[in-house]
């Protein structure tokens, strides 16, 4: 029996330990994961709070991988009869044929239409960016016209995409990058886009411009529709667990430990042990002091930069600083739970209360440090206490562990965010009923400085045999949920097969035909 020892109870770790659990896999396996926190998910988890739940950093539920898809519904069926919101509204939806009534189950996935806008100068504009009627009229004919002529001069005047401002350039004009991705790419990574490697826009923007939209736009207009074949970024419904992603990872966990593996919480991962040749043992900071784990194979989503770091005889002093460099944004939510948005729903979209239909809010204004409006109510009805009367809301920050904001109070930052919202015509301040602060480190891997040597700490991870480096952070790279997912199932497919083979685990959202095509 071989004991395998996972770093993190996030997606990708818990995905490893039950793929590799599954089927009697007890009989070959000991697994076991040491998770940092008290908590499962990592950035996918659930906080509840006074009956209310947040999702942090939000999370649809789509790939247009169909082993995820069916990973996914095995697990948790697809909802067969309305939600809460559908039945009150009257929703028609088309629902999976003797699947689970979320009114009277919980292991449940909800049928979700996604609805997500940019606010910009105190107006609404469609995400991603579309040339519509409602566009033109926000922007005004001369702004339009000025986005059109700089898009067509973006199309032939091509750009070499050395950096992230001009891939953007390329794909939607100067305009239509200054307006709508400057500012808010500012925001999010603490740098302009010219600093920031256009890998980047690869990996997020999954070859989306305006021939894309236009496209988009042509197919609903002719009355094609196929999520699995549009863009990432253009998908009209997704799943989504009754009680937000947590649910999931929770039962995924119960599962694994259900199935004879363990989990350990409390354990932060602080010194890995080698031969020189494979990692023989991890040392972990408890609170009952340093706690050794031995293993035969070892599965990490833990930072790269700590992972280096904590790595026992690394002579190169090259890989070290590498490491050492890699970038991270940091991420805050701060849930305001309020009796009223000041905002008007003018879609031709139900929702509860009559609010606006948007699961996300992307704010690219450049007077307010917010970056992202999450509204719960429309995620699920069920993660909030009173969905009907009040709406729980998640206003995100992106800041750097250790700067002013990240260093704030609760109080504080809490005030801070009430302003920002205030300031911008959200809400009104005396419409605040409760709030709570989540603060999460290393969120967001970034693509600036010694990043562009990140290929050389690949080389030298995957010198240690039995080492498998999987998810967000174990490859510093931005995957969504669904990729990190995959990185995990292949890691858990070579150690099964004895393979020392890791590309098809590092390779995973690295093409881009991935992100364009549905793999036949």
């Amino acid at each position: 029996m071989k004991n395998v020892v996972i770093i993190g109870a996030g997606p990708a770790g818990l995905t490893a330990a039950y793929e590799l659990l599954k089927n009697n896999g007890s009989d070959n396996y000991k697994v076991t994961v040491l998770e940092a926190s008290d908590r499962i998910g990592g950035i996918s988890q659930t906080v509840r709070y006074h009956g209310n739940r947040m999702d942090i950093g939000g999370h649809r539920f789509f790939s247009k991988d169909d082993t995820i898809m069916d990973w996914w519904s095995q697990l948790m069926p697809v909802q067969g009869r309305p939600a809460y919101d559908d039945k009150v509204l009257d929703r028609k939806k088309t629902f999976e044929k003797n699947g689970p009534d979320p009114e009277a189950e919980d292991n449940v996935m909800l049928l979700r239409e996604r609805v997500s806008r940019i606010y910009y100068d105190h107006k609404f504009f469609d995400y991603p960016v579309t040339m519509n009627a409602e566009t033109i009229k926000n922007m005004g004919l001369i702004t339009t016209a000025k986005a059109g002529m700089s898009y067509i001069a973006g199309s032939i005047f091509k750009r070499p995409e050395t950096n992230l401002e001009n891939f953007y350039i390329n794909r939607f004009g100067k305009v239509l990058y200054s307006m709508f991705f400057e500012g808010y790419t500012r925001k999010l990574w603490g740098r302009h886009p010219s600093e920031i490697s256009a890998d980047w826009g690869a990996q997020r923007v999954k070859g989306l411009s305006i021939t894309a939209i236009i496209k988009d736009m042509l197919s609903k207009l002719f009355g094609i529709k196929n999520n699995k074949n549009a863009e990432t970024s253009l998908i009209e419904q997704f799943w989504y667990p009754k009680y937000g992603p947590g649910q999931l990872w929770e039962l995924v966990a119960s599962k694994v430990t259900g199935s004879g593996g363990e989990i350990l919480h409390g354990y932060a991962v602080k010194r890995i042990k080698t031969d020189g040749k494979n990692i023989t043992s991890v040392v972990c900071d408890t609170a009952d002091g340093e706690k050794e784990i031995s293993g035969d194979i070892f599965i990490s989503s833990m930072p790269v930069k700590d992972l280096i770091g904590g790595l026992e005889g690394v002579k190169c002093d090259k890989i070290k600083k590498i490491a050492a460099g890699l970038p991270y944004r940091d991420f805050v939510t701060v849930g305001l739970l309020v009796n009223k948005l000041e905002l008007v729903n003018k879609t031709d979209k139900k929702t509860l209360g009559n609010i606006v239909p948007d699961c996300w809010i992307y704010v690219q204004d450049k007077g307010v440090k917010l970056g992202r409006i999450q509204i719960f109510n429309n995620w699920s009805p069920y993660m909030v206490a009173k969905p009907e009367e009040t709406v729980w809301i998640g206003l995100e920050y992106f800041c750097d562990e250790g700067d002013e904001f990240w260093n704030m109070t609760d109080e504080d930052c809490i005030e801070f965010a009430k302003k920002e919202l205030v300031k911008m015509g959200v809400i009104k301040e005396s419409s605040v009923l409760d709030a709570h602060r989540e603060k999460i480190k290393k969120a967001y891997p970034a693509y600036f400085d010694t990043y562009k040597h990140f290929d050389k700490i690949v080389s030298y991870l995957n010198r240690f045999d039995n080492l498998f480096c999987v998810g967000r952070n174990g490859q510093h790279r931005y995957n969504n949920m669904d990729h990190s997912m995959l990185t995990a199932i292949n890691a858990a497919e070579a150690i099964k097969n004895g393979s020392l083979d890791k590309s098809n685990i590092w390779n995973v959202n690295t093409e881009k035909e991935y992100h364009e095509q549905k793999q036949g």
